[in-house]
C-alpha cells in the first residue's frame, strides 16, 4: 500500500463569491465542472500559449485549493493577484507544508482523487500536508513514469512547453469547451489544426538510462530530451513525427549511447505518424 510525501509541494487557496468565475476565465482547467474531491491538472499560460505555471486544482467547501511547487508559489500568487483587480476573490497561501500521495489500496482514503492518474487506470489520492502513513515507501517518480504524468522542472521547463507537449489536452487539464482564458486562442488553434508535434512519451531500455537532460537521437539527429529517469524507465518529450519516421525506417533511437524503446502512453489514444511527410509541416 504505497504512499509518498512530497515536501516541495505548497498550496494556495482561492475563495470568495467570484472565485469560480475568476479561475474559469484565467486557467486551462474547466473549473465550473470540477466536482468536490477531484484534483485536475491545470496551467496558467502565457499569451503565446506556453505553460507559465503548472499546478493541480481541487474544490473543497466554498473555495479551491491550488497545489504547486514551492518554487512557483510566490510568483503564482502574485500573478493571480494581478489578474484579480476588483473581483470578489481572496487568494492566500495555506500553512500546509508538502502533500501526501496515496495509491493502490491506500487510495480508498479521504482526499482528492488525481484525475491525471485516473486516465491511466491508477487510483491516486492527494492530501494536503504530511498525513496518514506510518512509512512513505512509494516511489512517486516511478508512478509518474508508469502513468505518463509529466512534472515541470524534471520533464520540461516552464515557458518552454505547450500544454499539448505534456498531454494536458487529453488528461483533463485543458478544456476546449469553456470560454476564453489566457493563451486559449493559441492552444485551440493547435488542437483544430492538429499541429502538435511534440509529445510526452515513455522511454524504456535494457540497461539503466542516462541522466535527465540527455539528448535523444535517431540517426544522429536530435528528436527530444530525456526527462524523469527511474532506472531503466523514464519520460521524455520528443518530436513524434521524427520518432515515427525512425520507427518506420527501422532506425534505432538512442538516449545518449543507450538504445531505447519509445511509446506513447496507452491511455492517450495517440500514435506515431509513419513518416515525417505523413505528419505534415
Amino acid at each position: 500500500m504505497p504512499a509518498a510525501y512530497l515536501p516541495e509541494r505548497r498550496f494556495l487557496r482561492t475563495s470568495g463569491q467570484e472565485a469560480e468565475s475568476f479561475l474559469q476565465n484565467l486557467i486551462t482547467t474547466d473549473v465550473a465542472s470540477l466536482p468536490l474531491s477531484e484534483a485536475r491538472g491545470g496551467a496558467l499560460l502565457t499569451p503565446q500559449g506556453k505553460i507559465l505555471f503548472d499546478f493541480l486544482i481541487w474544490r473543497e467547501a466554498d473555495g479551491f485549493f491550488i497545489e504547486t511547487e514551492s518554487s512557483q508559489l510566490e510568483a503564482l500568487s502574485r500573478r493571480l493577484t494581478m489578474y484579480k483587480l476588483r473581483s470578489a476573490v481572496e487568494i492566500e497561501t495555506t500553512p500546509d507544508e508538502g502533500a501526501t500521495v496515496f495509491w493502490g489500496e491506500q487510495a480508498a482514503r479521504e482526499g482528492a482523487a488525481d484525475a491525471r492518474f485516473g486516465q491511466a487506470g491508477i487510483p491516486v489520492i492527494r492530501v494536503r500536508g504530511q498525513a496518514g502513513a506510518e512509512s512513505f515507501d512509494g516511489d512517486y517518480n516511478a508512478l509518474r513514469v508508469e502513468a505518463g504524468v509529466a512534472a515541470s522542472g524534471a520533464d520540461y521547463a516552464l515557458q518552454d512547453a505547450f500544454p499539448h507537449d505534456v498531454l494536458m489536452d487529453i488528461n483533463g487539464s485543458l478544456s476546449f469547451r469553456k470560454g476564453c482564458y489566457v493563451g486559449q486562442e493559441v492552444v485551440s488553434r493547435m488542437q483544430h489544426r492538429s499541429t502538435a508535434r511534440r509529445r510526452l512519451v515513455q522511454i524504456s531500455a535494457e540497461t539503466d538510462l542516462p541522466a535527465t537532460g540527455t539528448e535523444i537521437t535517431a540517426e544522429g539527429k536530435a528528436v527530444g530530451t530525456l526527462g524523469t529517469v527511474c532506472g531503466r524507465s523514464g519520460l521524455a518529450i520528443v518530436r513524434t513525427d521524427r520518432i515515427g519516421s525512425a520507427m518506420s525506417a527501422g532506425i534505432p533511437v538512442l538516449a545518449g549511447d543507450v538504445a531505447v524503446t519509445v511509446a506513447l502512453p496507452a491511455w492517450s489514444g495517440l500514435s506515431f505518424p509513419s513518416s515525417e511527410e505523413e505528419a505534415g509541416p
